[in-house]
Formats: structure tokens, C-alpha cells, sequence
């Protein structure tokens, strides 16, 4: 185990090291809102400390012919969403200084996240962004907030999708 110092002990000290131990998880679907929770994540990070993590959860191909184009399919998506993922952490890092988190997922979209978040105790806020018509917030905001509410273990922040960039420096 290792040793601590007087000064690692302090409240202040422990406060600094549960904020750059928060973990900002940002769901990377389709969605313009996308990227506004993407940026608010990345300033919450930036400017209170702690990091961010991209999850990208690939949805299943229906029923296929033969194996081998399934398979070819499903790498497809794979790929795709490594590129996908590798150009937005370029953002991430640009904005935090640091490298964020990146987790790929096949299976529904809420329950991955569901999933993950019962799984991986690193992620301590989700930050989503609603739809910025007026169409409601979005199928994910609806599940979470309503249905599956009682399974979210972290905070969720739910920023609105039609925030531009001088509003997230505001807020955040």
C-alpha cells in the first residue's frame, strides 16, 4: 500500500482528488444534441476537474442470410465507430487537455448504458443533451427519466440541445 503524506490527508487535498476522479460519461448516438453535451462535458471537465468518457453502443443487425456478411457487417460498424470515436476524442483532448475514456457497446443503446453504468463505478455524472425542437427530449432522456429512473446510480445532467457555445461557457 502506498504511503500518504500529512498533505494527502487534508480535506482539501481529498477534494482535488475526488474531482479529477469524476468521470463525465457522454453517450455518442447521431443526434445534432450530441455535441452540445459533448462540449458541456468537456468544460465541466476542463474546469472542475475530472475526465470524460465516450460510449458508443452499436445496434445489432437484424436477422442475416449468412454468417460471414453478418460478420463482415458487425466489423463494419466496429469500425466505424472506432473513427468515430478516435476524431471526437481529438475534441475532447483539445478542449480537457487530457485523453478521455473511449467504450464501445453492441446491444440497445439504454440498456448498455444501463448496463455500464451499473458496471463501472469510474463514471460518476451522465450528461445528456435533449432534442432542441420541440419533437420532447428524446427517446434516451424519456427512458431515463421516466421507466428506468430508479436505475441510474449517478447524477444525470441534461443540458439543452440548443445551447451554443457562449451559453456552455456560461454555465459551466
Amino acid at each position: 500500500m502506498p504511503e500518504t503524506t500529512p498533505e494527502e490527508t487534508t480535506p482539501e487535498a481529498r477534494a482535488a482528488a475526488t474531482k479529477r476522479d469524476r468521470v463525465f460519461l457522454v453517450v455518442v448516438d447521431d443526434s445534432p444534441e450530441r455535441a452540445v453535451a459533448l462540449r458541456y462535458a468537456c468544460l465541466r471537465a476542463r474546469n472542475g476537474g475530472g475526465r470524460v468518457a465516450l460510449l458508443r453502443v452499436i445496434e445489432p443487425e437484424g436477422l442475416v442470410e449468412w454468417a460471414g456478411v453478418g460478420a463482415m457487417m458487425a466489423e463494419e460498424r466496429r469500425e466505424e465507430a472506432e473513427k468515430l470515436l478516435s476524431g471526437l476524442a481529438a475534441q475532447v483532448n483539445e478542449i480537457t487537455g487530457g485523453l478521455p475514456i473511449l467504450l464501445i457497446r453492441e446491444g440497445n443503446a439504454r440498456d448498455e448504458l444501463l448496463a455500464l453504468l451499473e458496471e463501472d463505478p469510474r463514471i460518476s455524472i451522465l450528461v445528456l443533451a435533449s432534442a432542441a425542437e420541440s419533437g420532447g427530449p428524446g427517446p434516451l432522456i424519456s427512458a431515463l427519466t421516466g421507466r428506468y429512473a430508479s436505475r441510474i446510480r449517478v447524477p444525470m445532467t441534461i443540458v439543452p440541445g440548443g445551447l451554443d457555445d457562449k451559453e456552455l461557457e456560461r454555465v459551466t
